[in-house]
């Protein structure tokens, strides 16, 4: 019985030690995530801020060429379409690393939702074990008394017997 008692103890222990891992790796993923979002943001605005630097310095060059070439009609159109081209090209480029980033958050987010569905599995199936062992030991506990009130019983009949004996 105390074998039984002692096993049970070390598996509720097992059960107690994994239930934390996995709050700890909760904890972990959702920093994981808050960091993300963070580095998100950051790269976006990082990306907003680079596009537009390049964007005006390649503006301004633009600019400067075009008043040289202003004789020349044809080159100013050719110019202002390079750089229309450019612009086009950068802010198609800039809206696809938007798309990527988003289809990244909502695979993680995806992912993380999962995860919480496994904790939450996890955790009904530790409370049906743990009520299945609680009512285990209750049924070992009553067996356990009616075993001493039994060997109780066979002492006294053993003590009468021996009794008897000595009076007959």
């Amino acid at each position: 019985m105390e074998a039984d008692v002692s096993e049970i103890r070390n598996e509720l222990q097992s059960r107690d030690s994994l239930w934390r891992r996995i709050q700890l790796e909760c904890q972990q993923l959702h920093t994981e995530l808050l960091k993300i979002k963070e580095y998100k943001d950051m790269q976006e605005i990082q990306i907003k801020h680079e596009c537009c630097v390049q964007l005006t310095e390649q503006l301004e060059n633009k600019n400067t060429e075009l008043l040289l070439f202003a004789e020349s009609q044809e080159h100013q159109e050719e110019e202002l379409n390079k750089i229309r081209n450019h612009v086009y090209r950068e802010k198609q480029s800039h809206c696809s690393e938007q798309e990527r980033m988003k289809t990244e958050i909502s695979d993680l987010t995806e992912e993380l939702h999962q995860k919480e569905i496994t904790i939450a599995t996890i955790m009904e199936k530790a409370s049906l074990l743990e009520r299945q062992l609680k009512m285990e030991l209750e049924t070992k506990h009553k067996l356990l008394t009616k075993q001493q009130l039994l060997e109780f019983h066979y002492q006294v009949i053993k003590s009468e017997n021996t009794h008897l004996k000595e009076m007959v």
